[in-house]
């Protein structure tokens, strides 16, 4: 009888189930080590803004907002206190040098001037007195010395006979010795009296003098007071515009109080700008903005060494022209140029910077679905573009909208 013999299999499960969780694992491995492990976001990418890399000529500027000043600008005080009277010109009115733009009173002041007036007489009446009792004291002293010089020759005379006399002994000696002692007598007072005439001249000279100084003295007092008076009409020191008329009539105003200003009708720009460019703002830079379709230049012409607030100042003039009706207090947004141009790669401004530092951006890929955050080195930057030194290429594009979402993805997977 034939015995049934079975037929081994070829294939036991047990190895089956062995190869394939082989094959599994060796799959994953190959997965784990080939698969992408930078971490990554998706974004919509019509929210985001993408821009080209471009090379073209960089224009060195920085985006300034002047305003306009009055190129010189004189304060109005009052330099005697009083009430205002009348207004000649009101604010915003044109004035020429000298013109009275605001009359003031002051009793006190009027009193003052009568007073040194009637001083300044009262002093030139005691001049005249004593002018005219000097010259009669000269006139009595002179007609003193022609009777004193009269007397002298008689007794000079009768000296010299009567020593003629003595010699020949024809007269007593007694008779001798009193007109020799009566000459000598008189021949002292007539030198006392020509010293006194001398004295008397020099004495009145210098009287007189004094006297003199005294009435120019207070003749200049009274120029002065007088001035004081002509100071109650508060005049223009320059041709210009009156400005910030705060005096109103009937208001009393205090000596050395500020009541306006006279603006001249040249005009400057003056602008605050970012500690930041300190050291690179020097005088003669150029300048220039755009009005109503025309362009107008201007140039640095002072840079002020404070710095404020993190800003300094400077003063800007106008090089060719200025707008027409322009007017202080109006502002503008001025180009002002740092350096000259230059060839450089460039990326448009973004909101990317803020969050970056200008340090790194995402390039997107040229299939567009992704990108790729990059290290990147920015130089300078203008208001429209920023200066690529380092990180990118022209052609290439990258997102400069904010990253503020993005985290530290480093990879951003771009969904239509």
């Amino acid at each position: 009888m034939d015995t049934f013999i079975e037929r081994k299999k070829r294939f036991v499960p047990k190895y089956i189930y062995g190869g394939g969780i082989g094959l599994l694992t060796l799959a994953f491995l190959f997965y784990v080590m080939l698969r992408d492990t930078s971490s990554s976001m998706a974004v919509d990418k019509k929210r985001i803004t993408i821009a080209t890399v471009t090379e073209n000529e960089f224009n060195d500027y920085i985006r300034i907002i002047g305003q306009v000043v009055p190129n010189r600008m004189i304060y109005l005080d009052a330099i005697e206190g009083g009430r205002v009277e009348e207004r000649l010109h009101e604010e915003g009115a044109m004035v020429k040098k000298g013109d009275v733009i605001l009359r003031l009173s002051n009793p006190l002041l009027n009193i003052g001037i009568m007073q040194s007036e009637a001083d300044l007489a009262y002093q030139e009446n005691e001049l005249r007195n004593t002018r005219i009792s000097m010259e009669q004291e000269r006139l009595k002293l002179k007609q003193d010395r022609i009777d004193m010089q009269k007397e002298f020759l008689m007794k000079q005379r009768r000296y010299r006979q009567y020593k003629r006399l003595m010699d020949e002994l024809l007269i007593a000696r007694e008779d001798y010795i009193q007109a020799t002692e009566e000459y000598e007598a008189i021949k002292e007072q007539m030198s006392v009296l020509n010293e006194r005439i001398y004295q008397d001249s020099l004495f009145r000279l210098t009287q007189i003098a004094s006297l003199d100084e005294n009435i120019m003295n207070m003749k200049r007092s009274l120029a002065l007071v007088r001035e004081r008076f002509e100071n109650l009409k508060v005049k223009a020191p320059i041709d210009g515009q009156v400005g910030n008329l705060e005096a109103q009539i009937g208001q009393s105003i205090s000596a050395g109080e500020h009541i306006g200003q006279i603006i001249t009708s040249d005009l400057k720009v003056q602008a605050l700008i970012d500690e930041h460019y300190v050291e690179r703002v020097t005088q003669g830079l150029p300048a220039d903005f755009t009005r109503d379709g025309d362009s107008y230049h201007l140039e640095v012409i002072k840079v002020y060494p404070e710095v404020k607030d993190g800003q300094f100042r400077t003063d800007l003039r106008f090089t060719t022209g200025r707008p027409e009706n322009i007017r202080a207090g109006q502002t503008y947004h001025i180009n002002l140029q740092l350096g000259d141009p230059v060839r450089a790669v460039l990326i448009p401004r973004g909101g990317f910077f803020q969050i970056t530092g200008g340090r790194w951006v995402y390039v997107v890929d040229e299939s567009g679905k992704f990108a790729v955050r990059r290290p990147i080195k920015i130089g300078r930057q203008n208001p429209q573009y920023y200066e690529v030194t380092g990180g990118l290429s022209s052609g290439e594009k990258v997102i400069i909208s904010g990253y503020e979402l993005f985290g530290d993805n480093e990879k951003l997977i771009l969904n239509e």
